[in-house]
């Protein structure tokens, strides 16, 4: 498999992106990974590292950053490197692309250089988060799509289920929606329109309504929401999160006294951090374009990109994308 990576995306880029594609292909003999980017800006260590038998570097002269406008950007910066990852994978080049950078200019380019699967009106940008109970859950949509219709929040589910099925091996996959509450009459009339499609589908485990503050609980592995809501909810955990460990961190080494007791403690919090952090997580595909793209975190490091050209490779290989292609047509059908 190929993947292509936009080494210039993200807040640690290019090394993030240089290593995490060096730990990738050393884990994965048959794996050939595309690192686009300016390679004049790596200094020796980098340039060392990218020097591998399984990595080839495509230049890019231009970077798209993250507060540009997603559309002008990416119709003004053709040479860029975000850009030029996409263009890899629709010239079949590439079976994948990776980057950090500019969400919105992700999305777009996404739209504009690869179009829609046929049969999905909006594609939704995904997150992976863990849970208290079993092994995560996939939320979509967390911000591309704001005012979603009933139909399109329906497709969120049916992409949802199919990823996790192929990805996570879970055989079937529990498909909830959020809502301000569990009963089926709850919500504006977009959500209880969704509510009943999701519903009506004999293919779906479909398990109904989940408040947000049972997402991480471990009621469903699919979290259908439109973009505004599950963007605001995505925020709130990982602020939650971080400040929350934080300030944790912060009463065990308070004193001497707190400090020794931290020390009987230490291994389960380390434990508990690194079954919180996103790092380890990765990123998150754009589920509903043509072809296949993945969305990191904006701070991801070397872990999170080697863990996400990872999960990119096993899922081209499963084919998992013509699976919900043909979903998708049958629904379309029916």
């Amino acid at each position: 498999m190929n993947i292509s990576v936009d080494a210039m995306g993200g807040d640690l880029a290019p090394e993030a992106a240089v290593q995490g594609a060096r730990q990738a292909v050393e884990a994965q003999p048959d794996l050939h990974v595309y690192l686009v980017g300016d390679q004049a800006l790596l200094d020796a260590s980098l340039r060392e590292r990218a020097r591998h038998p399984q990595i080839e570097w495509v230049q890019a002269e231009e970077v798209i950053d993250t507060a540009e406008a997603p559309v002008q950007a990416v119709r003004q910066k053709t040479d860029s490197s975000l850009v030029k990852a996409i263009q890899l994978v629709r010239s079949r080049d590439a079976d994948a692309a990776i980057s950090a950078g500019n969400t919105g200019a992700l999305m777009a380019a996404g739209l504009f250089v690869l179009g829609r699967m046929r049969g999905i009106e909006r594609p939704a940008l995904t997150a992976i988060l863990p849970s208290f109970h079993g092994w995560g859950v996939l939320m979509l949509d967390v911000g591309a799509n704001l005012e979603p219709r009933p139909h399109q929040l329906y497709q969120y589910g049916v992409m949802g289920s199919i990823y996790c099925r192929e990805v996570y091996g879970i055989e079937n996959p529990r498909v909830a929606l959020l809502n301000v509450g569990v009963e089926e009459e709850k919500g504006p009339p977009v959500v209880r329109e969704a509510h009943q499609l999701l519903q009506a589908d004999p293919n779906l485990h479909f398990v109904g309504n989940l408040e947000a503050r049972e997402i991480l609980q471990g009621h469903a592995d699919v979290v259908v929401s439109d973009g505004f809501a599950g963007n605001v909810a995505l925020k709130s955990i990982e602020g939650a999160a971080r400040d929350i460990f934080r300030e944790v961190r912060g009463a065990l080494l308070g004193s001497w006294q707190r400090k020794l007791g931290a020390l009987l403690v230490r291994e389960g919090f380390q434990a508990l951090r690194r079954r919180w952090d996103y790092q380890e997580q990765g990123g998150a595909p754009l589920l509903g374009l043509n072809q296949i793209v993945y969305k990191c975190h904006g701070s991801s490091d070397q872990r999170a990109f080697e863990r996400t050209i990872l999960t990119a490779d096993a899922y081209c290989r499963r084919d998992s994308q013509d699976r919900i292609r043909e979903r998708i047509r049958e629904g379309a059908e029916g």
